[in-house]
């Protein structure tokens, strides 16, 4: 199995994504044997909080799903050990946001990986997650 079969069963498998409506729009390993990966998401009504804005949880699960494809790109089955976000402008319906993941940085079974979300229509800057990933053993 190459190592994008491997991510590509991981992401069919991916129920929780699939239900928001997350889109996989392009997954790899860049020149640097790193992984990267986008996905697209238009946030609904479901998806608001009570301010009329995008909630947080949703923006973390769509930084998150494409963190996971990142991490597994290169073919190793890799886990979050943690995440942070910083949410820096607000979501609003309608809004189709995308989500870019590069890895910076994998030593060991451990790995770094940065995610930033923008909206689609404008580029704006909409929130920016750190995953800490680990390599399970086989």
């Amino acid at each position: 199995m190459s190592d994008l079969d491997h991510v590509m069963e991981m992401w069919a498998a991916d129920r929780a994504s699939a239900a928001l409506g997350i889109e996989l729009l392009d997954v790899g390993v860049s020149d640097d044997g790193l992984g990267r990966a986008s996905t697209r998401m238009t946030i609904g009504p479901s998806q608001v909080n009570g301010h009329d804005i995008a909630h947080g949880g949703y923006l973390f699960t769509l930084a998150d799903s494409t963190f996971a494809l990142a991490c597994n790109a290169t073919g190793r089955t890799t886990v979050a050990a943690g995440a942070s976000i910083d949410f820096v402008a607000a979501g609003r319906l309608g809004d189709t946001l995308t989500a870019t993941a590069t890895e910076r940085a994998s030593y060991g079974r451990s790995g770094i990986t940065d995610v930033t979300v923008r909206r689609e229509s404008d580029g704006a800057l909409i929130a920016e997650f750190r995953g800490r990933s680990r390599a399970l053993r086989s």
